[in-house]
């Protein structure tokens, strides 16, 4: 991290392919104007095979930290000298920075966005909570651990292949016990299952697919939506996404996209790199209203 007293402005960027879209750069400047760090933020293309070479050239030339989006999250982990432990568990990371001795650290701040946008935005209790995440992929893999750190009394993650979803959640149970994959008492139940099998209600229902990109969706009930007490989609949009538009049809009233997310994970990198943890609510409500005034 740089200090703030520093006399240079310092340059950070998120990389990606394609980035065009990248909202980040917007996000970011709103958090520097806020806590006043000297801060520049960018877009870099990266070719597709050229990741490491496309980063280890920004940080030669004095670039301090980088946002990782697709298709570069594998490419950011095998890249970096040190990893946090969500990084480590995700096997993902969208967070670089280059530390005083100049190795390169890493996070994933996915899970902690996801978290903070749901407990402190949208005031979902997930304390005690029972929690469905659809998907065991990348993006499930990055929430799953600072999800059970909020303390639901069970995570069901859902795949149309079990078995992935059931790696999924020994890996979580295994390190939340320290490696040994036993239990603690009183911590979160980790839970396995396809999605044509899923029963009972739960109090929060996350999509972590990628089903809301191409207009599709999640193989779950219509009958479970309606019941849920929260429907989240990670996806976001300047209009509802189709996991979002298909729940309310089906009767669910509280609902969320994932726009918050994406200002919380940012927020979360700043920390990283700054030392400063930007306040959120604001540039959420800024982002939305430029999504808006998107629309055709």
């Amino acid at each position: 991290m740089t200090a703030n007293s520093a006399a240079r402005t310092d340059r950070y960027a998120v990389v990606g392919n394609p980035i065009a879209h990248s909202r980040s750069p917007q996000i970011h400047a709103r958090f520097a104007a806020q806590t006043g760090e000297p801060v520049s933020y960018d877009r870099i293309l990266a070719p597709l095979d050229g990741f490491a070479a496309t980063a280890r050239a920004f940080f030669a030339d004095g670039g301090r930290g980088l946002n990782v989006t697709v298709p570069f999250k594998l490419d950011a982990f095998r890249l970096a000298d040190r990893l946090s432990e969500r990084a480590a568990h995700a096997g993902a990371v969208n967070t670089l920075w280059i530390d005083a001795d100049g190795r390169i650290q890493a996070d994933n701040t996915d899970g902690i966005g996801i978290v903070r946008d749901l407990r402190d935005n949208l005031g979902v209790t997930l304390a005690g909570a029972r929690v469905l995440l659809l998907g065991a992929g990348g993006a499930a893999r990055g929430a799953l651990l600072p999800l059970v750190d909020a303390g639901p009394a069970e995570i069901v993650i859902a795949n149309r292949t079990e078995a992935r979803a059931e790696e999924l959640a020994a890996s979580a149970l295994a390190a939340r016990a320290g490696g040994g994959g036993a239990a603690t008492p009183g911590a979160t139940r980790l839970g396995a299952s396809r999605f044509d099998a899923l029963a009972g209600r739960f109090d929060v229902v996350i999509n972590a697919t990628s089903a809301s990109l191409d207009g599709g969706l999640p193989p779950v009930d219509d009958a479970l939506l309606k019941d849920a007490g929260f429907v989240y989609d990670m996806m976001y949009g300047a209009n509802p996404t189709s996991f979002l538009v298909h729940s309310a049809a089906c009767g669910a009233t509280r609902l969320a996209d994932g726009l918050g997310m994406l200002v919380e994970q940012a927020a979360e990198s700043f920390f990283d790199w700054r030392g400063k943890r930007p306040e959120t609510g604001g540039v959420i409500a800024a982002i939305r209203a430029e999504l808006a005034a998107s629309r055709p």
